[in-house]
């Protein structure tokens, strides 16, 4: 970055924007990648089909199977349908999460449902989830922590399958996926020290 640069600020639009845009790489890639692989994997089943009359395989099973989860010890909840998806819904379903993650009972968070993107392939529904914790001798906080969360709707799927979530904690450009990974209390907390730290460092 050039002297000339200014960062985005924490807790930003552009901050906002950018954790949106790490989510829509990994939605697109994943797309791609699906494409690609298609015609690999039909000609291979058609292969085991004809050895051992095993059933065909279609593209929408290749989706199914790609989002196909090992065991893990992370908790999840059941996220719902496409054809049963609302913005409520969504919110519910969110905050029901969350309820999983481990972290100390200080902690209050809010979401808001910020916008619904239509794409080519998908419906976009962006949240924002605003962690704080406030004290008797600081009932307002001096800053808080964001989270980003993604529903993918697919235009493509059948209805009954379940909608894709991704979540990004500001700051960060890991993409998480519900199950997959472990939360971690101390990512909060190095967001909002960071924002602390970055306040302090400003002269006005």
């Amino acid at each position: 970055m050039s002297e000339s640069e200014t960062p985005p600020m924490l807790g930003s639009p552009e901050m906002e924007a950018q954790a949106h845009a790490l989510v829509d790489m990994v939605i697109e890639s994943a797309r791609q990648r699906l494409v690609e692989e298609e015609k690999e994997k039909e000609a291979e089943h058609q292969a085991q089909e004809a050895v051992m009359g095993t059933q065909k395989y279609g593209y929408y099973d290749y989706l199914m199977l790609e989002d196909k989860e090992e065991d893990y010890t992370v908790k999840n909840i059941t996220w719902p349908r496409a054809e049963e998806f609302t913005i409520k819904l969504g919110d519910e379903k969110i905050n029901e999460f969350i309820k999983t993650w481990d972290y100390e009972g200080s902690w209050l968070y809010c979401i808001d449902f910020l916008q619904e993107e239509d794409h080519e392939y998908d419906k976009r529904y962006r949240y924002r989830v605003r962690w704080s914790i406030p004290t008797r001798r600081k009932p307002i906080p001096r800053a808080t922590a964001c989270v980003y969360f993604t529903i993918e709707v697919s235009k493509i799927k059948p209805k009954n399958f379940p909608v894709q979530v991704y979540y990004v904690f500001e700051t960060n450009k890991l993409v998480h996926r519900p199950g997959q990974s472990r939360f971690r209390e101390k990512w909060l907390k190095d967001i909002i020290e960071s924002k602390i730290i970055a306040m302090e460092t400003v002269n006005f």
